[in-house]
C-alpha cells in the first residue's frame, strides 16, 4: 500500500516518539513536527480511518498492527539511506535523518532499493 508523505511523516513521528516514551500524545506530535494541533488531529483522523492508529488517539496515539507493518515497510530502506547521507556525504546526524526521511517519502521505491544496494556494496569493499 502506498502512503502519502503526510501519513509517512506522522507515522515516523509516532515511531520516534514511541521509542522515547510509552505514552505519545497529540501535543507531542505537534511539537515534534512543528505543526498545529488541528493539523495533527486531522491527520490522525485520516490515519485512524486507514486503520493505522487506534481510534482513541485523543488520549494516546498507538499504532495498530497494520500501522506497525506500515512503519516496517516504509523504513525498510531507511538505515541504508541514512548511512549514505551521514557516512558518505558527511552530513550531520540530524540533517542526514531529515534528508533520509525526505528521500524515502519522495523518491520511487526502486530508487531507494538501488541506493540501498549501492551502500551495501560499498560497506563490503571496506
Amino acid at each position: 500500500m502506498k502512503y502519502c508523505s503526510a501519513q509517512i511523516k506522522y507515522l515516523a513521528a509516532v515511531r520516534e516518539l514511541s521509542a522515547e516514551r510509552d505514552d505519545v500524545k497529540s501535543v507531542d506530535i505537534s511539537r515534534h513536527l512543528g505543526v498545529s494541533r488541528a493539523s495533527v488531529s486531522k491527520t490522525l483522523r485520516c490515519l485512524a480511518n486507514s486503520g493505522l492508529v487506534y481510534e482513541d488517539f485523543c488520549n494516546s496515539v498507538v499504532l495498530t498492527p497494520e500501522g506497525e507493518n506500515a512503519i516496517r515497510e516504509i523504513f525498510r530502506d531507511y538505515d541504508e539511506v541514512y548511512a549514505f547521507f551521514h557516512r558518505f556525504l558527511k552530513l550531520p546526524p540530524e540533517d542526514a535523518k531529515s534528508q533520509a526521511l525526505t528521500f524515502i517519502t519522495t523518491f520511487p521505491e526502486e530508487t531507494a532499493e538501488r541506493l540501498k544496494k549501492l551502500v551495501k556494496r560499498s560497506y563490503h569493499k571496506k
